[in-house]
């Protein structure tokens, strides 16, 4: 009896399992209560709903931007090199040069450095006047050619300026094979600083050196010897050091001092190949001082590049 009676018992738990609730009230049967609930899995994360216009997550591109250091500026392709050279040559300027070039005008009465740059100034009107020929212009050539032959001859040789002055008012223009070059649409070329030569480009320094090859080959001695040569360059280069002594110190204190340098040699150069073609610069140009540069001494009249106030 007591095993049909289990039995019976079992069946019965049976069929109340199955049977829904009749009232629906919502009670969950025994064995809905005892049964394992399934649960959904959290999301991973927040869900972010992109606004209008927005790509969705999975569109989203990131982009990367690689830093890396600032490369050479247009023009000036060896740029660490020069900087490097700029720095040696101011330091044996400061050494140096400066010193010896401020006793020199210190020790020479002011007419002597004036007589000596002014020579300086007259040997080189050949070279002008070739250029103004090279560059079809012959009335300035015939004003280059009247210049020389008052400096030298009423000037004493050139020490006075005499042409610039009544009644033949022919200032001194600067011209050469560089000039020339340009003008005819030949870029400057990559920039240098060297230690001898001083601010240039790979243009100007072919032409620099064509010009200073004139006089030695065409006119021979004294041009040509080194008894000549070697005192003549160091007196020249020690007046111009002295006469821009005020515009050197300027671009010292900059807050980059090659590149100030740098910057103001190219307009000088763009002043006086812009003048060549009737162009005059927006505003006067400080000329730069550089060993074996050809400076202006005409007061800025035919390129804008303005003149040292000491001579």
């Amino acid at each position: 009896m007591l095993i049909p009676a289990v039995a019976a018992g079992m069946m019965m738990m049976g069929t109340a399992a199955q049977q829904p609730d009749p009232q629906g009230t919502g009670a969950l049967s025994r064995a809905d209560q005892t049964a394992p609930m399934a649960v959904d899995p959290a999301p991973a994360g927040p869900t972010v709903q992109p606004t209008e216009g927005q790509p969705a997550d999975e569109d989203v591109v990131q982009d990367i931007v690689v830093t890396g250091e600032k490369g050479a500026p247009p023009g000036d392709p060896m740029e660490k090199l020069n900087a490097k050279s700029f720095q040696a040559v101011q330091s044996v300027d400061k050494a140096v040069v400066e010193p010896v070039a401020k006793a020199y005008n210190k020790g020479l009465p002011r007419p002597v450095r004036k007589g000596l740059r002014n020579f300086f100034s007259n040997i080189g009107e050949p070279i002008v006047f070739a250029a103004y020929l090279l560059q079809l212009k012959p009335g300035k050539a015939a004003e280059t050619a009247g210049r020389f032959g008052v400096n030298s001859t009423l000037g004493f040789l050139g020490l006075f300026d005499v042409a610039k002055r009544k009644p033949f008012h022919l200032p001194h223009r600067n011209n050469g094979l560089a000039n020339t070059l340009g003008y005819y649409g030949v870029g400057p070329g990559p920039y240098m600083y060297l230690p001898i030569v001083g601010p240039t480009t790979l243009r100007d320094i072919v032409g620099d050196t064509v010009d200073k090859m004139i006089l030695p080959l065409s006119i021979g001695e004294p041009f040509n010897k080194p008894t000549y040569v070697i005192p003549a360059t160091v007196l020249n280069q020690l007046g111009e050091r002295a006469a821009f002594d005020e515009t050197i110190q300027k671009l010292r204190k900059d807050d980059d001092p090659y590149a100030a340098y740098r910057d103001l040699y190219l307009k000088q150069r763009q002043a006086e190949i812009d003048a060549l073609h009737g162009r005059a610069p927006d505003e006067p140009v400080v000329p730069v001082y550089g060993p074996g540069i050809p400076t202006p001494k005409d007061n800025g009249a035919s390129s804008g590049v303005a003149t040292p106030a000491v001579d």
